[in-house]
């Protein structure tokens, strides 16, 4: 199968393209014919700094296409149907190896590379703001580095659920565009202090969850801007930077911390539920996900390379043709 994959840590330069063999069939896996694959933050944070597992080694977390085999105990899936798959590497490759119990059926109709961002970031996002964070209609959410993929699912779901979105973004044209996805303010983080401005907008009380999308940077910041007995979620650590929460703040504020990892809760049948619905869901319009750019896998190193840097609003996918 081709492939691209990487022999040993370090900046997109270290990915190359070839010739790989295909992926083994167990009992329970179903290996998927890829067409779209999902730029994930955790498959740049890993390709960065995590020593890789093999090599050389396909990286990457979720893929969509077809099911091309399935493994003796597969029951729930067939040859032929269309899914999204995800697993803690390989979806950088024509064939993508994973365990049943970690492949979405896909609606009739939608289009592969939409429904190949949907469980990380949805999936994420729903659990930052509703299985941990408990968010209530009528409280004020703070959406920190919201043009990503997860963020603008965030916001999408926060102001569906009746909330009030603050988003932070770096430009005041990506903070108009975020007003179209649901976002009551924004602020410019470059510009302007974000705790102070989420001050003014809550008359001095500050807001009721922060989710942190942007690996703590400004943590002085959101900590002033989140209220006393409020919840902050940590969300990733994309930058590669691990910020230290002193223990002062925290019990300051009686404050609440949390860090969901949603893909240790995707083998299982809430989650199965959750994303049947959310694929629905941005399969009828109801929510929406921009894709930044697509890339053919054979220039995964410049996919790669543009997510780093060319700050993309949404998401980037890998096209296999």
């Amino acid at each position: 199968m081709k492939a691209a994959y990487y022999r040993h840590s370090g900046g997109p330069e270290v990915l190359e393209y070839g010739d790989l063999t295909d992926p083994a069939v167990g009992a329970d896996t179903v290996l998927i014919r890829v067409e779209a694959i999902s730029l994930e933050g955790g498959d740049l944070l890993n390709r960065r700094i995590t020593p890789p597992p093999a090599n050389p080694y396909v990286g990457g977390y979720q893929a969509a296409g077809t099911v091309a085999a399935v493994g003796d105990e597969v029951r729930r899936l067939r040859v032929g149907q269309r899914v999204v798959g995800f697993n803690w590497g390989g979806s950088h490759a024509a064939l993508f190896a994973v365990a049943e119990n970690h492949a979405y059926p896909i609606p009739d109709g939608m289009d592969l590379a939409l429904a190949a961002v949907v469980p990380i970031a949805f999936g994420t996002a729903s659990d930052v703001l509703f299985e941990f964070g408990r968010l209530q209609a009528g409280e004020t959410v703070l959406v920190q580095g919201a043009a990503g993929g997860v963020g603008l699912a965030a916001v999408q779901l926060a102001k569906r659920a009746g909330a009030r979105v603050i988003a932070t973004a770096s430009t005041d044209e990506r903070l108009d565009r975020l007003a179209g996805f649901g976002a009551d303010e924004g602020i410019n983080y470059r510009e302007v202090d974000i705790g102070d401005r989420v001050l003014e907008l809550t008359g001095g009380k500050g807001c009721d969850l922060v989710v942190d999308l942007a690996g703590g940077h400004s943590i002085d910041q959101l900590m002033k801007a989140v209220r006393y007995r409020g919840r902050f979620a940590v969300v990733g650590a994309s930058s590669g930077d691990l910020p230290a929460f002193r223990f002062i703040d925290i019990i300051g504020k009686s404050l609440t911390l949390y860090g969901p990892l949603f893909g240790a809760e995707m083998h299982g049948r809430r989650a199965h539920d959750l994303l049947a619905r959310l694929m629905a869901d941005v399969a009828a319009g109801n929510l929406r996900m921009p894709i930044a750019r697509a890339f053919p896998l054979a220039e995964a190193w410049a996919a790669h390379h543009y997510a780093e840097t060319g700050h993309p609003f949404g998401r980037v996918v890998l096209k296999v043709s």
